[in-house]
């Protein structure tokens, strides 16, 4: 049942009560879970493998905890890295940094000592909070950087009492988890404790005053697609927006009564808005889940019966071949929406076969805080497509050398927006910023697509992947396509690689879907087949694995670079 307009005052509506926009108020990003732990205040705001912490509770931790890292001297503006897995902790921390009107720096777990050593070093980071599992690699990380006080938690600290999780998880996977998740610190290293911090701050703590357009809550640092990764700056006023813009997306929202099944890392920008922050502004419950496991997914979902579950294509895929999808519920959740990287129709099908649910793509960019554009949740997706934009986003298709020149609809170029959520630029980058962010808000994503006669749009490739062999542009994603149709592969990812003769000429790495073992030959016939001699692969090679980012997403600048000449 949808709730009514009138009890959405985020939405804007025309007269027949289509939203054609939103209301984006001027206010601090802890605004949502202040609004809405003073409407919900004992209904569940955080389900963790069976506890769960209510919005007055999840309130009174974020105000002691601001409380205690004021005390450590965090002040408005200062940077606070957060190394932590989807956890009460996390959301904890996020909220305090941001009630000191200080920034947070959300950073995979996973990180490398190396790669966050940059992270913490280009941030100017000075407390960091970290789960114990990744402790070790940020003491060897922060040597160098400006970092003084380390707070260290640990994810048993919010698992339930034995008892009851034992009730809640088979007895194996429970051990494993602990196992996994935690690990003992040296009795000598100088860190300290998050409950004891939490313990001793204040039950209160007022926001500190802030500017939403200008002042910065969150530096996401991208996937470094161009070399390292750059810290995109986001303002208060770019997540309040599209936290509400992608509110007005789903029109079946039942504030306070809604489940978001947070899979998806809330230190990536796709979990942090989709599972998080649409999530507190409508005062629903967020189920963390701090590591992918088909096991613990589909458990989650049988127990706690969630309405929203923002996902990757591999998760999609693993739950359509599972055979106790269906019974788990999986096809009864109201809206499953794919990020981050492209969504194919068959996974599309597979999961309607296999669940009987609906699963519908969008689009985003860290520098849209992130979502752009989405498939309507009303049976009229297109999966081809990425959608149509957001309310209050302006997109276009320009010419890639000169975007001041809008092209017809129908032809490809690249695809720059316009909206609340685009961010203020890159930190520390005022070149980077120029070169992709004009002055009058337009934001070059770098990614070239095609616009519909009714405003639908369509990704072709990124433009730095975009191959020019003997002067025609070639575009992986239609070659991947055709090696894809091989009932011999299981996936392809092609890259163009410098050639001295042509310029560049295209590379193909395969994998062979088992039990086949197609030789470079065959694939490269049938290649010849289906595409322009220009854009037939110079060589195919076949592998057992491709490289990928956290979420699964294929790496083709890992590939280039294997055949870049120095």
């Amino acid at each position: 049942m949808n709730t009514p307009y009138d009890e959405r005052p985020w939405l804007r509506f025309y007269a027949d009560g289509v939203p054609t926009d939103v209301h984006v108020p001027d206010v601090p990003l802890t605004h949502l879970l202040d609004a809405s732990a003073e409407r919900f205040p004992n209904r569940r705001a955080l389900v963790f493998f069976g506890r769960s912490m209510t919005y007055s509770q999840l309130l009174n931790a974020v105000n002691r905890f601001a409380g205690a890292l004021r005390r450590l001297g965090v002040r408005k503006g200062e940077r606070v890295a957060i190394i932590l897995p989807n956890c009460p902790q996390e959301v904890i921390a996020f909220y305090a940094v941001l009630r000191l009107g200080a920034v947070v720096v959300p950073t995979n777990p996973l990180y490398t000592a190396s790669e966050l050593r940059h992270q913490l070093a280009d941030s100017g980071t000075r407390v960091v909070v970290v789960f114990d599992k990744a402790h070790e690699t940020l003491r060897e990380a922060m040597q160098g950087t400006t970092v003084e006080h380390v707070v260290v938690t640990s994810l048993v600290d919010y698992l339930p009492f034995v008892k009851r999780e034992l009730l809640k998880l088979p007895l194996a996977k429970a051990r494993r988890l602990l196992a996994e998740l935690s690990t003992e610190l040296p009795e000598n290293s100088p860190v300290l404790w998050f409950e004891e911090l939490l313990k001793e701050g204040p039950a209160h703590h007022q926001q500190t005053p802030i500017d939403p357009i200008r002042d910065l809550a969150v530096l996401q640092y991208t996937g470094g697609t161009t070399g390292r990764p750059k810290g995109a700056m986001l303002t208060h006023r770019n997540l309040v927006a599209n936290a509400h813009q992608t509110t007005a997306w789903d029109p079946a929202i039942r504030p306070g009564h809604d489940v978001t099944l947070a899979v998806v890392p809330l230190f990536h920008v796709f979990g942090l808005t989709f599972c998080l922050t649409c999530t507190m502004l409508i005062g629903g419950a967020v189920v963390l889940i701090p590591k992918y496991d088909l096991d613990l997914v589909l458990d989650a979902i049988r127990k706690h019966k969630p309405t929203l579950f923002p996902g990757v294509p591999p998760i999609y895929q693993q739950l359509a071949a599972a055979p106790e999808s269906k019974k788990a519920g999986v096809g009864e959740i109201r809206s499953c929406v794919s990020g981050a990287m492209k969504l194919a129709r068959t996974t599309v099908e597979a999961f309607k076969i296999g669940t009987g649910g609906h699963l519908v793509q969008g689009y985003g960019m860290t520098e849209a805080s992130p979502v752009i554009m989405a498939n309507p949740l009303d049976g009229n997706a297109r999966h081809v497509s990425v959608g149509t934009p957001l309310p209050g986003t302006e997109a276009r298709i320009v010419d890639e050398n000169d975007p001041r020149r809008i092209l017809p609809i129908g032809y490809p170029g690249e695809l720059i927006v316009r909206g609340p959520q685009v961010f203020a630029g890159y930190w520390n980058q005022p070149a980077e910023t120029a070169e992709t962010l004009s002055r009058d808000g337009w934001f070059r994503t770098g990614d070239i697509a095609v616009m519909s006669p009714d405003g639908f749009f369509t990704l072709i490739d990124r433009k730095r992947d975009v191959a020019i062999v003997d002067g025609f542009n070639v575009y992986p994603s239609e070659i991947e396509a055709v090696l894809n149709a091989h009932p011999a592969v299981s996936e392809a990812a092609v890259v163009g690689i410098p050639d001295s003769a042509h310029g560049e000429v295209v590379a193909a790495y395969v994998i062979p879907r088992e039990p086949y073992q197609p030789s470079s030959e065959e694939l490269t016939a049938h290649c010849v087949q289906h595409l322009a001699d220009y854009k037939v692969p110079a060589f195919i090679e076949l592998r057992p694995s491709l490289p990928r980012n956290m979420l699964g997403k294929v790496l083709r600048r890992v590939l280039r670079e294997e055949n870049t000449v120095s």
